[in-house]
């Protein structure tokens, strides 16, 4: 490992006052409290100080619905000044994915393995099927799992999501402490479980009330900093984070000093926007400079053709949207802070990224569920902001979350570690996965991953290493693959196959068309097959059920009939 750069000057200047007094004293009393002591590790782990380890903390943030354009790293005009320094002083990577809805991305980060092996080849209903059980099963092991052996502390806070009845839950699966929901989002405020009731909070196995001051972006973050100070000056180890964010994901609710921050930003409409961050994203070299941004998306009409009344109310989502992810940004701002004043960010290994491409549910407008006369962005309101704008936050793509097309499963992936990455600023267009964390994080913890755990034989990982990528060495990668809800893609080299549900399969060239808007399938039919082949090799291999079928299982499995 390379040796320990000195945190400069310039680094100690620019992350000075952005600690939020209020919740530090918060921070302070909860890690006084200690009320974690029974899931911590064994007392018996050999304690060293911080300065003699070679294996880096490491923390990985995920938010939750963001879109690739949606960091002002990646071209966005959200304000986004802490994750803009993090890449600044690291890396950003540009081909870089995950598995296009939440539960699988969850399952294979965790597990270095395709969703379907893990048990989860699609959400979290259990269809009493090996890759479809809807929580994680023993065939896997997760990073905490691996990095505990390694000598972590292990910790997470916030949405789970691989497995909501209580035997499944983070503690169950290797994480020493954990607060947060086991279940999926939908819920910043208090007020917003009178509409969700059916999400609820977990301090480490057993539920609790949240508090009456809950804005939850805030929350996990404060539980992540109490936790990060009891690693440090309690369990005297390397600490593993896992700060899991439900924002930006639907619906619609932020504070008002942030939403205020966006006020009239977003009245010059979408394709405004759009074409505003694809020009950013060429001038930083985040796309080729021949790309070609992908057309509006076909149910999306025309800014200039919307009515009145109803721009500025989808004006106004987006402000709540850019919002929520302004929330993200300060908040990483405080773990930052809160790391450097620990002495601990030198030797830690931060990646922040999100879980699919943003959301269109709702379609072209978004929905609103929520009470009637609450208004938007407010902990009773229930909003999306529509199919429009998401077609903005995933610039330069087509589609969408769920969709296999590069908008539903690029994200993007910023990188710091200033002792293990001596490059500031670059960009890395090495193609990698979500499942490439696990072999990743083991390699930097000195571990190896096992053949068997608790006495059950383990699938082998999936992903490679990503550590000569930080080098800007090239990937041992052979192909990628994925499938949900019957999208079906997968991509060798700059070859890229992808079938959207019920439809041919359609042929992509990466390399010269990032955007895949030149369908090659009658062009190069051969080429179309070897890939095909591939796709349906590794899904016998995953255990992958065509969607169709898997739906025909469900009915038959409610009207207590076998599938035939």
């Amino acid at each position: 490992m390379r040796g320990s750069l000195t945190v400069s000057v310039a680094r100690c200047l620019r992350w000075h006052g952005w600690w939020h007094g209020g919740t530090l004293n918060r921070v302070i009393v909860l890690a006084m409290l200690g009320f974690w002591g029974g899931a911590w590790m064994s007392a018996d782990a050999v304690a060293t100080e911080p300065s003699q380890r070679s294996q880096p903390n490491i923390v990985l943030i995920m938010a939750d619905d963001l879109g690739y354009s949606d960091l002002g790293c990646y071209g966005a005009e959200i304000e986004t000044p802490h994750l803009d320094a993090l890449a600044a002083n690291g890396l950003r990577f540009t081909n870089f994915y995950n598995s296009a809805r939440c539960c699988p991305t969850r399952a294979a980060l965790l597990t270095g393995l395709y969703p379907h092996q893990a048990g989860i080849g699609h959400m979290t209903r259990d269809d009493g099927l090996a890759a479809y059980r809807g929580f994680l099963n023993d065939r896997c092991v997760t990073l905490a799992e691996v990095l505990r052996k390694a000598g972590y502390a292990t910790l997470m806070t916030g949405k789970w999501h691989v497995g909501s009845a209580p035997g499944q839950w983070p503690l169950d699966r290797g994480f020493d402490r954990f607060w947060g929901v086991p279940s999926g989002g939908g819920v910043y405020f208090k007020e917003a479980l009178q509409i969700r009731k059916e999400v609820f909070f977990v301090e480490a196995d057993r539920r609790v009330e949240p508090p009456d001051d809950l804005y939850v972006t805030d929350t996990f973050t404060d539980y992540a900093l109490a936790f990060i100070e009891q690693a440090v000056h309690q369990d005297r180890k390397p600490f593993f984070l896992y700060l899991a964010h439900i924002a930006p994901h639907w619906p619609l609710q932020a504070k008002p000093e942030d939403i205020a921050k966006y006020r009239g930003r977003y009245d010059a409409g979408w394709d405004a926007v759009r074409a505003a961050r694809f020009q950013r994203q060429v001038q930083m070299g985040i796309v080729p400079p021949d790309t070609v941004l992908s057309p509006r998306d076909p149910q999306a009409g025309a800014w200039a053709d919307t009515p009145a009344d109803v721009r500025q109310d989808l004006a106004h989502r987006m402000e709540i949207y850019a919002a929520q992810i302004d929330s993200i940004d300060q908040n990483v701002g405080r773990l930052v802070e809160r790391l450097e004043a620990l002495q601990q960010l030198d030797n830690t290994l931060i990646l922040f990224l999100s879980d699919n491409g943003c959301s269109a549910e709702g379609g072209p407008g978004g929905f609103s569920r929520g009470l009637p006369d609450a208004p938007l962005g407010t902990g009773l309101s229930y909003a999306s902001a529509g199919l429009e704008w998401a077609n903005v936050s995933d610039t330069p793509f087509r589609k969408f979350k769920m969709d296999t097309y590069e908008g539903g499963i690029v994200t993007p992936l910023v990188v710091h570690w200033p002792a293990g990455i001596a490059a500031q600023g670059e960009l890395r267009h090495q193609v990698g996965h979500v499942i490439d964390l696990m072999p990743t994080f083991a390699e930097l913890a000195g571990v190896s991953y096992p053949e068997t755990f608790d006495g059950q034989t383990l699938i082998p990982v999936e992903g490679v290493s990503l550590v000569p990528a930080f080098d800007d060495r090239p990937l041992d990668r052979d192909g990628l693959f994925w499938e949900h809800q019957g999208n079906k893609a997968v991509r060798i080299g700059d070859w890229k196959a992808v079938q959207p549900a019920s439809r041919p399969w359609e042929l992509y060239d990466l390399g010269s068309d990032r955007t895949e808007r030149i369908d090659l399938a009658h062009q190069h039919p051969k080429r179309l097959e070897e890939l095909t082949d591939r796709w349906q090799a590794w899904a016998e291999h995953c255990g992958v059920w065509e969607w169709s079928e898997l739906l025909r299982h469900r009915q038959s499995r409610v009207k207590g009939k076998p599938v035939q």
